[in-house]
């Protein structure tokens, strides 16, 4: 059965009558004949969405809407109007009914209302369960997550922001480390303290140690004044250093100076001022391949890798993409000021099944995306951005019954090579390791398969 259904109306030939039509249908109906005696059968069973009149004797459509949507506000109600009664309709809606029909109406158009508006429920149910689960798993402001591996990174970010040692967290581009290295900040004894941060990879060497040190007047050509850096900066609090693996190497000795000395000199200076932060770096590199190939310090990477917090990839994370999707969509259409309040089950699927290369970040672009285009009350897939929509899996099919499913050995190979690159969020190093490659071949073999499109944050071809 699609759902159970309650028909309103003192009209007993047109209750009998919608109700044949709703079970033939799918649905289970049932009927009565006043208003009163509806909230009473809602009370006693459960039903997944009412149909009421608008005109009937005593409590009409309306009161009805509004008593429901007081007392059982996740019940939604579906009101007939007269034709041409718009305001009627309108005023049905301000008082939280889901929608209205106007008589005479089609069954097949009811029968789809129906479906929307029940899936819009039971949609909004499991939005509800989700955040339950994610209250029972600890879900530290700004961070949602029910799943096992948001789970772990909610425990240990609590144990990690009982000390100031310092930490690394590593995850893919757009799993959101600079919202964790922040919530590390709020939720430590450092909380009073500012979080100051900045980004190693968006700065050339020589500014970025101004940055960080700071200068003393004159030092070089455009520094008129002297500088206090943001060692200095974040006394008290937390240094964020995101982009980490991607700082130049002069610099790093710098820095793991800096860290076992608890001091920096200004660039000019030749005096050293003392500094008391907590420092919190960030990549989405792989530092142990960095130090293996010798353009990341190895003493460095065991200064900052005390507390090692690893955030999982969206794609990893299951059903916390829709408790996800469904705080962006919040966010979004308050913004925007428009009345979204959901999305259909299929968009739900299409959210599910799609792998997420740019994680959270891309996540929250779609949902933007979708409400700003939307001229419904609930994202459908036609609202998605066209890659999530005509997104298709790589999944490989190894076993069918029917031989135009079966490919080559060739296209078995293509499609596991894009899958293991999408998995790891192109990072041709871990990809070659994982497929037992040299990096050479996998080179060879993404020239073959035309697959270079995937980007490869974390490194570069062989002798560059």
């Amino acid at each position: 059965m699609i759902g159970r259904v309650l028909i309103v109306d003192d009209d007993l030939a047109m209750c009998e009558l919608v109700e044949a039509q709703l079970r033939k249908r799918g649905f289970q109906a049932a009927f009565c004949n006043s208003a009163v005696d509806a909230l009473s059968a809602i009370d006693s069973e459960d039903f997944d969405a009412v149909v009421t009149d608008l005109n009937m004797p005593g409590m009409n459509g309306i009161e009805l809407s509004e008593r429901l949507a007081e007392n059982r506000p996740d019940l939604p109600v579906i009101v007939i109007t007269s034709f041409g009664s718009m305001e009627t309709a309108v005023a049905a809606l301000r008082v939280g009914a889901y929608d209205f029909i106007n008589k005479p109406f089609e069954v097949e158009v009811l029968a789809h209302t129906l479906k929307r508006a029940i899936q819009h429920r039971h949609l909004r149910e499991e939005v509800k369960t989700l955040r339950r689960a994610m209250d029972e798993a600890g879900e530290i402001e700004d961070l949602h997550g029910s799943s096992p591996s948001m789970k772990k990174v909610f425990s240990l970010l609590r144990r990690a922001a009982e000390s100031d040692v310092t930490a690394l967290i590593n995850g893919e581009s757009g799993t959101g480390k600079e919202l964790v290295a922040r919530a590390l900040h709020r939720i430590g004894n450092r909380r009073d303290g500012p979080f100051v941060a900045i980004n190693c990879a968006a700065m050339p060497e020589q500014l970025l140690e101004s940055e960080l040190f700071g200068h003393t007047q004159g030092a070089f050509t455009d520094a008129r004044a002297s500088r206090v850096g943001l060692f200095v900066q974040a006394n008290g609090g937390t240094l964020f250093l995101d982009e980490i693996g991607d700082m130049p190497l002069g610099l790093q000795v710098k820095i793991l100076r800096a860290l076992e000395e608890r001091c920096v000199r200004p660039v000019g200076s030749n005096n050293e001022v003392r500094f008391d932060a907590r420092i919190v770096s960030a990549t989405n590199r792989d530092l142990t391949t960095a130090v293996e190939e010798r353009y990341f310090r190895e003493d460095l990477y065991y200064r900052l890798n005390v507390i090692q917090i690893r955030l999982p990839p969206l794609r990893d994370r299951g059903r916390d993409i829709l408790t996800l999707a469904q705080c962006f969509l919040e966010q979004f259409s308050t913004q925007m000021g428009r009345p979204v309040t959901g999305f259909t089950s299929k968009v739900a699927q299409k959210l599910l099944d799609y792998s997420w290369p740019g994680n959270v970040r891309e996540l929250k672009n779609c949902i933007e995306h979708a409400v700003a285009l939307t001229t419904r009350d609930q994202l459908t897939v036609e609202d998605l951005p066209e890659r999530i929509r005509k997104h298709k899996s790589t999944y490989v099919l190894v076993a069918s019954e029917r031989s135009d499913d079966l490919v080559s050995m060739e296209e078995v190979e293509r499609r596991y090579i894009q899958r293991v690159l999408s998995s790891v969020n192109g990072n041709k190093t871990i990809a070659a390791r994982i497929l037992g490659f040299d990096r050479k071949t996998l080179y060879r073999k993404l020239e073959r398969y035309n697959l270079e499109e995937i980007c490869d944050p974390g490194g570069s071809r062989p002798g560059q």
